[in-house]
């Protein structure tokens, strides 16, 4: 059996898991590995399984694959058929029985918000939002804190069940960005985003940190009182951790992941400035606008 790490920008995916008539991470790679002979027309690979079912927005750095794969099976290989937006850069042999789901120690996911303090409003990559609050780290941090820890979860998942779990966090400032990083044996549906929300809140002031002792509680909150997922467009899944595998690198799939998903990036970036010079122009023209009719 073998594993590989996929990485993959999850914007245009309607998350991991295969479904009819949309198309999906996973979905593309069965093509893939049809193309290649590896599995039969509408089969999984012998023994298949991934680490987590991203959702529909999310992006991944270390997603893990294993199965029963030849032993031509290379990251490069599967490059060669997998769109640009995927890419396999790591491979490793793993045991019989092994599952990325359930052999998984830990699983570690980043968030990007974009959340400027008041200061950072005008110097932010992106332009000013005057309807955008600023943040308060501190609050942030502290709203973080008491996140962290061994808790009952149910109030920040649609999930019923493994609602209970340990969780280590911690929030990093980058420019008018927070990286908020979260890391679990194992996270229920939707929980990290929502856990995001939790934090921007507090950290503007929207939300009082005591209220995170009624979302921790054993009473349920709903309606106008519940706490919506952040955008998944923001999230990435950035290491899977198996005490057991030894991963190596292919550093020439490495290079072409980063030169294809770079690219990738390159468009989002110029998608930004062209936004940006949207809002300017806006902001302009109601500039214009007031002086004509004095």
């Amino acid at each position: 059996m073998r594993a590989f790490r996929l990485a993959y920008d999850g914007r245009p995916f309607h998350g991991y898991q295969r479904q009819p008539d949309v198309r999906t991470v996973e979905g593309d790679l069965f093509s893939t590995l049809r193309s290649l002979d590896v599995c039969a027309p509408d089969r999984a690979p012998p023994g298949y399984a991934a680490a987590g079912r991203t959702d529909a927005g999310v992006s991944a750095i270390a997603q893990t694959i294993a199965f029963d794969a030849p032993g031509w099976l290379t990251p490069r290989a599967l490059n060669s058929e997998l769109p640009g937006s995927i890419r396999a850069y790591a491979a490793a042999d793993a045991p019989d029985g092994f599952h990325p789901t359930h052999h998984a120690y830990r699983r570690e996911y980043s968030y990007h918000l974009y959340a400027p303090t008041g200061e950072q409003q005008s110097i932010a990559s992106l332009p000013p939002i005057a309807s955008l609050p600023p943040i308060d780290d501190e609050r942030a941090a502290a709203a973080l804190e008491q996140l962290c820890g061994s808790h009952d979860f149910h109030n920040l998942t649609p999930d019923a069940e493994g609602t209970h779990r340990g969780l280590s966090g911690r929030l990093d400032r980058d420019g008018g960005f927070l990286v908020v990083r979260f890391a679990a044996g194992g996270f229920a549906r939707e929980l990290v985003r929502r856990l995001v929300t939790v934090v921007h809140r507090v950290g503007t002031g929207e939300l009082s940190i005591d209220f995170i002792d009624r979302l921790l509680g054993s009473e349920s909150i709903e309606g106008g009182d519940g706490i919506p997922p952040a955008p998944p467009e923001p999230l990435v899944l950035s290491d899977v951790i198996y005490p057991q595998l030894s991963f190596v690198v292919d550093e020439a799939a490495r290079e072409r992941a980063i030169e294809a998903i770079g690219g990738r990036a390159i468009e989002g970036a110029i998608v930004e400035r062209t936004n940006a010079s949207i809002v300017e122009g806006l902001r302009d023209a109601g500039d214009v606008a007031s002086s004509d009719e004095r």
